[in-house]
This record gives C-alpha cells, structure tokens and sequence, in this order.
C-alpha cells in the first residue's frame, strides 16, 4: 500500500493533473484507490465535486496533524495518491513523513526548479532519518517535447541529486478540458498522447517505489 504524494511548493506546476489522472489510472487498473487532498486551494476538492458519480474515495485535509491518520486509513487500499499543498511547510513536512515515494512535478522554468530546492532538502533530511525513506524523483510537466529548454530543465534538477522521470506530461488541451468536467484522460476521450504519458509516469513510479528504478542520466 504505497503513498504516493505529488509535492512542488510552487502553484501552478501541475500537481493536480498529475494526481487526478493517477489516480484513475491506479483505479481503472483495479486498485482500490485513495486520492487525498491536502491544498487549502482544494483543486483536487473540485474536480472531485465536478462529477458526481466520481468513483475514487476521496478525503480532503486542512491541517498537519490530521495527516497523522491517514496511515490507518491508508491500509484498507492499494494505492494512496496526495495532491500536495503549496507554499505551507507545516503541511509538506507533514505529507513527507507519511509518504513512501514523492513525485516532484517542474514546468521548464528556471523559477519552478529554484522553488524545489527547500523542498528537496525537506525530503533528504527525511531520507537521512528513515533509511532513504520516502524514495522521490523529478517530473517533467507540462513540457514542450524535443526543445533545448526541455533538456536545459532535465540537466538542471540532476544538481539535487534525485532520478529525474523520462518521462513527462506535455503541453496538451485535454488535460484542463477533461479537469473542467471532473473527468481524467482516461474518460473516453480522444487522448492517446496523454494516456500515454500517465502511464509511462505510473510505470516508473512503480519501479521507484519497488527499489528497481534504474535511471539514465
């Protein structure tokens, strides 16, 4: 039963669409899921509310100490996917104790990689505590494919000394679109690509967090 926590500090990264559209894949694969929102901006909470036969059991936090629970909770499914808050360092300290892998998503913007920085030393303390618990990794998100700045971005985080995912999440319509509708990219729509690039991340977040993940820089 894995936590998966998504975690940037800085808005706007694409944590939601990350942790939305995990967790449906989690479910359509026939875990039984758990999709946990800790931002007081409380978009997971929307999306949520946005379909009202949603199938994912959802729970919202507002406070640090309430998280202490969700490990209990946490045993009576698969997978647990955490949409993290931003800029609250109580809750993020929070959300690193009670995860077993953090998936860090960065846009291709010099000011989103300099925002990870007080939260990759977040997480290594942790780790310096816990025998390198949580495991955690760099995402690309929202990325222009087969650009310089792509490459500048991947070549920037591996200075934090965490994996950085191959794959990424791409400049894409559906991803708002199918959000708007509290929909994933799963729900029937036409996104080959972005089915695509969840599963691929789902993937190597499954060798992540199985201890196999082998990366190349």
């Amino acid at each position: 039963m894995p936590i998966i926590s998504i975690l940037n500090p800085k808005g706007g990264c694409g944590k939601t669409t990350l942790s939305t559209n995990l967790a449906r894949y989690y479910h359509d694969k026939e875990f039984k899921t758990l999709l946990v929102d800790t931002d007081p901006q409380g978009s997971s909470s929307d999306w949520h509310a946005a379909r009202e036969d949603n199938p994912l059991p959802f729970i919202a936090y507002n406070k640090p100490d309430n998280l202490k629970a969700l490990p209990g909770i946490a045993a009576a499914y698969d997978m647990v996917v955490i949409d993290g808050a931003a800029k609250l360092e109580g809750m993020m300290s929070a959300v690193i104790k009670v995860s077993d892998v953090i998936l860090i998503p960065v846009q291709p913007s010099p000011y989103d990689i300099w925002a990870t920085a007080d939260l990759v030393d977040l997480i290594k303390a942790r780790q310096n505590v816990t025998e390198g618990l949580p495991k955690a990794a760099f995402v690309v998100s929202r990325a222009v494919k087969r650009t310089l700045l792509e490459r500048e971005v991947v070549d920037a985080l591996t200075e934090y000394d965490l994996p950085v995912f191959e794959s990424c999440t791409t400049q894409r319509q559906v991803y708002p679109r199918s959000a708007a509708q509290g929909l994933s990219v799963f729900d029937g729509l036409t996104a080959v690509q972005a089915r695509t690039e969840i599963r691929s991340i789902a993937e190597e977040l499954k060798s992540l967090y199985e201890g196999e993940y082998r990366h190349v820089a």
